[in-house]
């Protein structure tokens, strides 16, 4: 396994287009400096876990790191920056931060200090130099693309992928002359084919949306390094709690903050980790498109990170456990979830994952979609929306959903089934939740 060997300050108070306070005023953990077996979360199996782990515990990370000691007016709570612009007292002061001898904000649309924080909790939890922080993950993976890539380049996708970013790039990039390959999910030979001398990036989900299958990283990054091709992971359904593509070198880490890490479903953001260097043109395309995230929204993630740790202890229990529930259970003919042994890949996640979070796809045994969306209508605890990672259990019919508008072939090659259901299991407590899903089964 390839391991960064880059130090990441957990408490730097600045990031490289602004912010304030100073090195000596904030919380700060060197990840080489305190490494320690106790301070891990536990692993969900008994299976060895290969990954390198944080070197102080998670919890301790989500609560203070990237942000200074003392705040403004010695507010334990960050203080929320509602400006849209940001004055200077002089010329002179102008000329320091045009010159770069100051680090500050200027501008609303670059950002606010308000993110410098969550950043650094952020590049920290996953590991990286450095973190940008977006309006969703959409406009993250978006932003990345639209600075990585120009016309006649080509991008190689693993086919398992939120359908959104594959329209993106099939129907978007494509107006703008990139090219976009889709292989089949874990297929390493067919992903090293598809590359050309214009290919500048691999992109899959680890696990994918909705099958929840996890791809081997070292595997994946082999075939980048090898080609000199960047890699872009999306780590959503993960999330950093529970796996660390920056340990194995992956460039870029991708995160729907929205889900797992806001955690309470009042909140979109998104954010892209990875080294300091790769992503300042990311950061400059940022401050073109626009899309930074609202001063009230980064407080919120902020606050939402403080009890991340917490939660996805939750999330892993729930999900892993009624994931065993739907595997015996009569009405169920499969189960998508990398914790239990059916799963294609379950070998691969047990050496990569730390726990397998709460995301659980399944179908139903001889089942129609209507049959199907009567039991997804009868849940009375899961609410019936779209999205993942909250404190509340949402459930939902792919078919339905996403991919009502998809035809018949489209839903087979993207392996959407009539009778799919995911749940997202919440923090609700064990028996309760599978009370629910034993009853819902239970509508004809």
């Amino acid at each position: 396994m390839t391991k960064s060997s880059d130090a990441t300050d957990l408490g730097r108070a600045t990031s490289s287009n602004g912010g304030s306070g100073s090195d000596s005023a904030s919380t700060s953990f060197s990840r080489d400096s305190l490494r320690s077996s106790h301070a891990l979360p536990e692993k969900a199996s008994d299976e060895p876990v290969s990954v390198t782990k944080p070197d102080i515990g998670t919890s301790t990370q989500c609560v203070h790191a990237g942000e200074q000691r003392q705040k403004s007016e010695g507010a334990i709570a960050s203080p929320i920056y509602t400006a849209s612009t940001f004055t200077f007292e002089s010329t002179d002061a102008i000329l320091r931060f045009v010159e770069g001898d100051e680090k500050r904000e200027e501008y609303g649309r670059y950002g606010c200090p308000n993110e410098k924080s969550v950043e650094a909790k952020l590049a920290a939890l996953d590991g990286a130099e450095d973190a940008i922080v977006y309006s969703s993950g959409m406009a993250a993976i978006v932003g990345l693309l639209m600075t990585k890539l120009s016309a006649g380049d080509e991008i190689v996708f693993f086919d398992q992928c939120y359908h959104r970013s594959r329209e993106f790039c099939s129907k978007h990039l494509s107006r703008f002359g990139v090219i976009t390959h889709q292989v089949p999910t874990g297929d390493f030979d067919a992903l090293e084919s598809a590359i050309t001398p214009r290919t500048k990036m691999l992109v899959s989900e680890s696990p994918t949306n909705p099958h929840l299958t996890v791809v081997d990283l070292e595997k994946f990054v082999a075939v980048g390094k090898a080609n000199e091709v960047e890699t872009l992971i999306d780590a959503t359904l993960a999330t950093p709690y529970n796996i660390s593509p920056i340990d194995y070198g992956v460039d870029y880490v991708l995160h729907s903050a929205t889900k797992y890490l806001g955690g309470h479903n009042d909140l979109l953001a998104g954010v892209i980790c990875g080294r300091h260097e790769s992503l300042e043109p990311v950061r400059g395309m940022r401050g073109i498109l626009g899309s930074v995230n609202s001063p009230q929204n980064l407080y919120q993630l902020e606050r939402g990170l403080k009890t991340f740790a917490l939660r996805m202890q939750r999330h892993n229990e729930n999900g892993l456990a009624v994931a065993r529930f739907l595997e015996a259970h009569p009405r169920v003919a499969r189960v998508y979830y990398p914790g239990v042994d059916s799963h294609p890949t379950s070998e691969i996640a047990k050496q990569q994952m730390r726990g397998f979070g709460g995301l659980i796809t399944f179908e139903l045994k001889d089942a129609d979609w209507k049959q199907t969306s009567r039991v997804v209508d009868a849940a009375q605890m899961a609410r019936i929306a779209p999205s993942l990672g909250g404190v509340e259990s949402l459930i939902e019919q792919p078919y339905v959903m996403s991919y009502y508008n998809c035809s018949v072939e489209d839903r087979r090659r993207f392996g959407i089934a009539d009778n799919m259901i995911r749940l997202s299991c919440g923090i609700e407590d064990t028996a309760d939740l599978i009370a629910d899903v034993d009853q819902a089964l239970a509508a004809k």
